[in-house]
């Protein structure tokens, strides 16, 4: 079935998944701190809070996630205030999906992980002697790899505790959608839902955004909250393939396992 130049379009600009978060008919973007998080031990009083260095230390290096390249976020982690939200109740859920962890942290650090595929072998995915809809359907399953930025922050006292529930309450807050702006280059989602967590760390929150893109449909993305003591580990995972086909993804489970690995 062909596709609409939309797609298209998303699928050759996931050089980023920041930028494809942004991007207008791509993704969405939002605004604001405000939020509440449930989990194993909500009420585990903060410890100080972690050097960049230590974070450096702690977060997914290559060689931690099988099956994943790990390395610097392609295009860098925005600065917070360049992420804004119509709505600013709405910010800690816009700024959790461009990579950017709640509140005021001490230290922060980001990493990308990408998920590694086999090659397609042959022309699969070349233009050459492929109808215009089967090409688009080999181009989809080539990118159908999740691609999950991880941020590691730290707070002082019981920031951490405040970002989580800052996230929580903006996912509530905000279940009707909103509209956001980066660097001057808008979005919007049409609605932002809690899912299922990944039950690791003390405390979580997991939610996607969706955006309606008209003739293709609504473009789902996936972003999850997770404390570990005084540290915050945000994940937001994106895969244009799955977009593409309309498959269920979701925050990727060996991302997060490997994190939380390496935070206990």
């Amino acid at each position: 079935m062909k596709r609409s130049s939309g797609v298209r379009l998303c699928a050759t600009a996931a050089v980023s998944a920041l930028s494809l978060a942004l991007a207008t008919g791509c993704g969405g973007e939002g605004a604001k701190d405000s939020g509440n998080g449930s989990g194993k031990d909500a009420a585990k009083p903060a410890a100080k809070a972690l050097s960049a260095a230590e974070l450096q230390k702690l977060i997914i290096a290559q060689g931690d996630v099988p099956g994943h390249k790990v390395g610097a976020v392609e295009g860098g982690v925005p600065d917070k205030s360049k992420v804004k939200a119509g709505d600013t109740r709405c910010e800690p859920v816009l700024r959790a999906f461009t990579g950017i962890a709640p509140g005021d942290p001490a230290a922060h650090t980001s990493r990308m992980a990408t998920e590694e595929k086999k090659a397609p072998t042959g022309d699969a995915t070349s233009p050459e002697g492929l109808e215009n809809g089967k090409f688009e359907d080999a181009l989809g399953k080539s990118m159908d790899l999740d691609v999950t930025v991880v941020t590691l922050a730290s707070y002082d006292g019981d920031g951490a505790e405040q970002g989580l529930k800052a996230v929580s309450d903006a996912v509530k807050a905000c279940a009707g959608g909103f509209s956001g702006e980066q660097a001057g280059e808008k979005g919007k989602f049409t609605k932002v839902a809690e899912e299922k967590s990944s039950g690791t760390g003390d405390a979580s929150v997991a939610f996607t955004g969706t955006n309606d893109a008209g003739k293709d449909g609504t473009l789902p993305l996936h972003a999850e909250v997770v404390r570990h003591g005084s540290t915050l580990a945000v994940y937001t995972t994106i895969n244009i393939g799955a977009m593409m086909s309309k498959k269920t993804y979701t925050v990727s489970a060996p991302v997060v396992k490997a994190q939380a690995a390496k935070l206990k």
